[in-house]
């Protein structure tokens, strides 16, 4: 079957969660279609990444719901210490340095999160 061109890649906007489900400073891990991602609540602020290291193309959370160094201020791989800006996942140190975190547009919409996956 031929799907109408544009069909099979025009991303769609998914419920995640509950805003508030995501505390100042916390994050927490989802999966959409077969697509690992996380949200991180900076200040109010969401911003959602694909779960995948630009290293070794492994999850980076230590534990469930767990991407953030210990002071909270960067996204650090659990396997190889890199870390990441939250704002938009730039590899700031470690192997992958000066690659990127695959960013998702995410949304809130009467208080829900929404996520566009491709």
């Amino acid at each position: 079957m031929t799907l109408p061109e544009g069909q099979a890649t025009t991303p769609q906007w998914y419920p995640l969660c509950p805003a508030d489900a995501i505390g100042t400073g916390q994050s927490k891990q989802f999966s959409i279609n077969g697509t690992a991602l996380f949200v991180v609540n900076q200040g109010g602020c969401y911003f959602a990444f694909e779960n995948r290291c630009p290293h070794l193309g492994i999850e980076l959370q230590w534990q469930p719901d767990r991407f953030l160094d210990a002071e909270g201020e960067f996204i650090q791989c659990s396997t190889h210490g890199a870390l990441f800006l939250i704002e938009d996942g730039e590899c700031i140190a470690g192997p992958c340095r000066g690659q990127s975190l695959r960013p998702l547009p995410i949304k809130t919409d009467a208080g829900q999160l929404l996520i566009k996956v491709p």
